[in-house]
């Protein structure tokens, strides 16, 4: 790995608070077991739903596979993220956290905030791209002014509901604030948005409704700092939904993903283009993936995300292969970056 000779410590950091705790485990876990020892000191931490913070004794590889919870029985470095950070930095136990969080608390600059006040360097992008991204909200308003095309929508809240009458159907109805299509349901007529918006609505105070658009599910990989690149793009056909949803992310055969994505040329090249737009713009850093709805030949942007999976059935991983790169040179990579000034 050009540029780094030392053995580096990595903390993988991953669980959490947040609605995507069991896929950030697994992502954890895939990511620890991929690191390449010769290279590094792996320790894997996680985050319980508590929000106490475990440095796992025997690594992640029975986390996810014999379903254990984690428990006390696990090392307690501490009961709180700040005692944590000062933990890992008072024994200088990470020249870099690799963090496999998603959602609140990993994947809205909350953790971002406490490594940079650290000084520990961290994989993804900083505060403020974490935030912009994680907020649909604010993140389409930087898109639409960058000209960026995305479907519109409306902003609901517990306490200032936008007239009904306004809602074009079908819609779809989202969090705000939130992930892995968490909470996120396609209403096709009036009678069924007050109970979509409801259910939307227990994942956070703000909720999405936005204009629903028939198209083809398009993603496209970016990674890099001051230089970033495409990767190949992945169509997916979801096989147990009408959409990408939870369940067709995480279980085993619940998509089709096609890589690359068999679409002209043209549009693969405006796709990439409208997705480095979008990774410059929020000002990321690493990876992200940016999902769009192709519409004919027309690509809409419905959301970035900053912390994508890298789970078996991940999409980043899979356009990183497909482009000749391997899991563990993807990591190397991601680490590089993180350390890069």
């Amino acid at each position: 790995m050009a540029g780094i000779k030392k053995k580096l410590n990595i903390v993988v950091l991953m669980g959490g608070p947040s609605a995507e705790h069991e896929v950030s485990l697994n992502t954890g876990r895939m990511i620890s077991q991929a690191l390449d020892k010769k290279k590094y000191n792996v320790k894997p931490v996680a985050i319980t739903k508590e929000g106490n913070w475990l440095l796992l004794k025997e690594g992640v590889k029975l986390l996810v596979e014999n379903n254990r919870s984690l428990s006390i029985n696990d090392s307690v470095l501490a009961r709180h993220g700040v005692s944590a950070i000062d933990e890992i930095k008072s024994k200088k136990s990470a020249d870099v956290v690799f963090l496999a969080l998603h959602g609140t608390y990993g994947e809205d600059g909350a953790i971002q905030g406490l490594l940079e006040l650290a000084g520990i360097p961290y994989t993804g992008s900083g505060i403020l791209a974490s935030a912009l991204g994680m907020d649909k909200s604010m993140a389409k308003k930087i898109l639409k002014r960058e000209k960026i095309p995305t479907p519109n929508y409306f902003i609901f809240t517990k306490n200032n509901h936008v007239s009904l009458k306004k809602v074009k159907f079908p819609c779809v109805v989202k969090p705000v604030a939130q992930g892995s299509s968490v909470g996120v349901t396609i209403v096709r007529g009036p009678g069924q948005l007050k109970k979509a918006i409801k259910n939307a609505l227990t994942y956070g105070q703000r909720v999405m409704v936005e204009d629903f658009i028939e198209g083809r599910e398009i993603t496209a990989t970016v990674i890099g700092n001051k230089k970033p690149k495409a990767l190949p793009l992945i169509e997916i056909k979801p096989k147990l939904s009408s959409f990408y949803n939870y369940e067709s992310k995480y279980a085993d055969g619940g998509s089709e993903h096609i890589c690359p994505a068999q679409i002209p040329p043209p549009v693969t090249k405006r796709i990439q283009e409208l997705a480095l737009r979008a990774h410059v713009t929020l000002g990321c850093r690493g990876v992200t993936r940016t999902d769009f709805i192709l519409h004919g030949s027309q690509p809409y942007a419905l959301e970035i995300n900053t912390l994508p999976g890298m789970t078996s059935v991940s999409l980043v991983p899979q356009s990183a292969a497909t482009a000749g790169i391997k899991f563990p040179e993807l990591l190397d990579k991601l680490i590089e970056l993180a350390l890069e000034k």
